[in-house]
């Protein structure tokens, strides 16, 4: 962005904080002379141990933004969109709140910001996670116990094209050893999306285009309710929680569908999902002789997913189209692992261990369209079984760790009740990885990291079903999609204020998504994933020093793919950068203002559009010495987030643009009466297969 430009609104915020003389709250070490108003501020401290970043909250301007994810938002390396949260350069992230793993994205939204004590972002996680995990966000909270009961109450607002409204309510009771805890949550979600999809090849040697239109709503309304306990004495605790999970949605697309220069027609997509699922979770930990920490988690989760859709062109003959599909799955999971000090160091060793079982039946209920989509039912199953060891230590001022994962794994995939053996597999996997840092001073730091990894695809991408979703488009799956194979190498160095992170990955058989002209009697266009080979090279480079009462994070960005697909390139570089800034004022005001935009460039088989400057912005208050905060936020101020993209892959060129309703403002209002942490301590015992399910 231009100088002036960002001159300009650095400027707005300065005559905004000093027109009000109000701000946050901090605590200790920068102290400056403001409207004769002296503040004392702590800013956040992010430092690089090893591979992993650590981030210290308390006492920071950062600990009364509101919620956990208003913190992420603001700290290196991390961005949140629409409330999720990924980590630049890497995809397929880990989520840990005090050693459990995030369980759904609400989970961040709950969590109060004043209860944060450190955030570390696993750069290169090793074998103690799955393979396939890109990067692991971990969360520690304050261990801030009272005896009795708390209740904390989260009420937020939202208004873009349509309104959204979300009430979160948490009451805790702890007595002795004891905590027992029960919490609730109701959001209903309303979200639109307006757009154009125009494919364009060359059919029975003629220039052919087939274009749709879309106008998409998408209420949906989701509930939560979870209750539980924890124990703890001494060395030894445990804890147990069952989760109850219903959502039900109703998707319309009032859009309209064209061949050639015909006119366009009219056609509407109805869609009814009606979604539940249970999850029951227990952990064990203890230590014993003082060194030994015993862990083990066990966790059952099933879940059922029902979808009807209909079809319809209200100005022609065509007759409607019905489909109905179930989705049906089961998970059975378990992990146990030791950890004591071996030769100077730290050693795991561990086992996790699962079952899966999902099945879809899909009904197509047209039948003139079931010549081409027909229906099926599919069944796989899974199990799983690992085994994994790491070890680290310092040598002074260099930090070495090493690990190895082996996995089990035996695949059955089943259509219409008969077995697939082009599909159904067994596997032996061996995973290393291996970590080497080392410190100038408190600094400068620098590491490299180097692993191997296996990565399966979700189980949503591996169903042979297809879906109709136009007179001439199909979308499916792929049951053939092999395992990919990535061979990572990751260096990352601090100096000062200044991060950098280079990474280079080598992936083999990763999936990427293709159109192409499905067989048929008629014109048919089929999306769906397929293997491809792919390099990348990924360049960040990161600058962060507080300014008084303002914290600046620059980053800069560049990802530089090699892909040939069809004798087609897909090498365009995609530049991005990220200028975010927190500031922080007396009697609890916070202001922060974030600023981000990409070049164009290409992902895997997507060319996405460049989209120069976009802008978030919140101003917020606490009041009731803390108890109470509210907020105020507005997202993509100018409506500028571009979400186009294009395609080109066996001869059929996708142009898709389209319009999300990012452009809006929100309340949230959070009132908290003896706030504390959960004392669980279980994590996921197998949350590959969850992320999957």
């Amino acid at each position: 962005m231009k100088n002036k430009i960002l001159i300009s609104v650095l400027t707005v915020f300065l005559i905004f904080e000093s027109g009000y003389a109000q701000n946050k709250e901090a605590t200790d070490s920068l102290t400056h002379e403001l409207q004769e108003v002296i503040v004392t501020a702590k800013q956040p401290a992010t430092k690089l141990v090893g591979s992993t970043l650590i981030s210290t909250i308390p006492g920071t301007n950062l600990a009364n933004l509101g919620t956990a994810l208003d913190v992420l938002a603001q700290l290196p390396m991390i961005k949140v969109t629409d409330n999720v949260v990924s980590v630049i350069g890497k995809s397929n992230i880990e989520i840990y709140i005090d050693g459990r793993p995030m369980r759904d994205e609400m989970e961040l939204q709950q969590l109060l910001s004043s209860n944060l004590k450190k955030v570390e972002l696993l750069m290169a996680p090793g074998a103690a996670y799955e393979s396939t995990t890109g990067a692991v966000l971990k969360i520690t909270t304050r261990r801030n116990f009272v005896q009795g009961l708390s209740l904390t109450n989260q009420f937020l607002l939202e208004c873009r094209r349509k309104w959204s409204v979300m009430d979160y309510l948490a009451l805790s009771y702890r007595v002795g050893d004891w905590e027992f805890f029960v919490n609730g949550t109701i959001n209903h979600n309303n979200s639109t999306n307006k757009g154009t999809t125009t494919n364009t090849l060359v059919y029975n040697g003629e220039k052919t285009i087939v274009g749709r239109s879309q106008n998409i709503s998408s209420p949906t309304t989701v509930g939560v309710i979870k209750g539980g306990f924890n124990y703890s004495r001494g060395a030894q605790s445990f804890g147990a929680y069952y989760r109850y999970n219903p959502e039900r949605g109703d998707f319309n697309n009032s859009g309209s569908e064209w061949l050639d220069d015909n006119p366009a027609f009219s056609s509407v997509i109805d869609k009814r999902i009606r979604a539940h699922s249970h999850l029951a979770s227990l952990y064990y930990e203890n230590t014993f002789a003082e060194k030994y920490l015993l862990h083990f988690d066990g966790d059952f989760r099933r879940s059922n997913e029902k979808n009807n859709v209909v079809t319809t062109y209200p100005a022609t003959v065509t007759p409607a189209v019905n489909s109905t599909d179930e989705r049906k799955s089961t998970l059975w999971a378990g992990k146990l692992y030791l950890n004591f000090p071996l030769w100077n160091g730290e050693f795991t060793v561990g086992t996790q261990d699962s079952y899966t079982h999902t099945s879809l039946d899909y009904r197509m209920l047209n039948t003139d369209i079931s010549e081409y989509i027909p229906s099926s039912l599919t069944d796989a199953r899974q199990t799983s079984a690992a085994l994994y060891a790491s070890w680290s230590r310092m040598f002074g001022k260099f930090s070495l760790s090493a690990g190895a994962r082996y996995e089990y794994v035996d695949y059955d995939f089943k259509v219409d009740g008969k077995r697939d053996d082009d599909v159904s597999r067994r596997d032996h996997l061996l995973t290393p990885d291996l970590s080497l840092g080392y410190s100038f001073n408190d600094e400068s730091q620098i590491s490299i990291s180097y692993k191997i990894a296996t990565v399966k695809p979700p189980y949503s991408q591996l169903t042979g079903s297809l879906y109709y979703t136009g007179l001439h488009e199909i979308e499916g799956g792929n049951s053939g999609l092999r395992d990919e194979k990535m061979h990572d190498v990751q260096l990352f160095g601090m100096w000062k204020g200044f991060m950098l992170q280079a990474d280079y990955t080598r992936s083999l058989d990763t999936y990427g998504f293709v159109k192409q002209i499905y067989p048929a009697d008629n014109l048919q266009l089929l999306m769906h994933p397929v293997n491809i080979d792919v390099s990348a090279l990924s360049l960040y480079l990161v600058w962060s020093k507080p300014v008084r009462c303002w914290t600046p994070n620059i980053t800069l960005g560049m990802y530089r793919q090699w892909l040939e697909l069809e004798s087609t390139d897909y090498n365009m570089p995609l530049f991005s950068y990220y200028f975010d800034n927190t500031f922080s004022f007396p009697k609890g005001w916070t202001i922060t203002a974030n600023i981000s935009g990409n070049s164009q460039g290409d992902m895997h088989t997507n060319r996405f559009g460049a989209s120069w400057f976009t802008m978030d912005a919140s101003v917020g208050k606490s009041f009731l010495n803390k108890s109470l905060t509210v907020k105020l936020s507005a997202t993509d101020i100018f409506n500028t987030a571009n979400n186009d993209w294009t395609m080109n892959t066996y001869g059929v060129f996708v142009d898709k643009r389209q319009s999300y309703d990012r452009r809006g403002v929100s309340l949230n209002i959070i009132y908290n009466f003896q706030p504390r942490k959960s004392k669980y301590k279980g994590s996921a015992a197998s949350e590959a297969e969850m992320k999957r399910l």
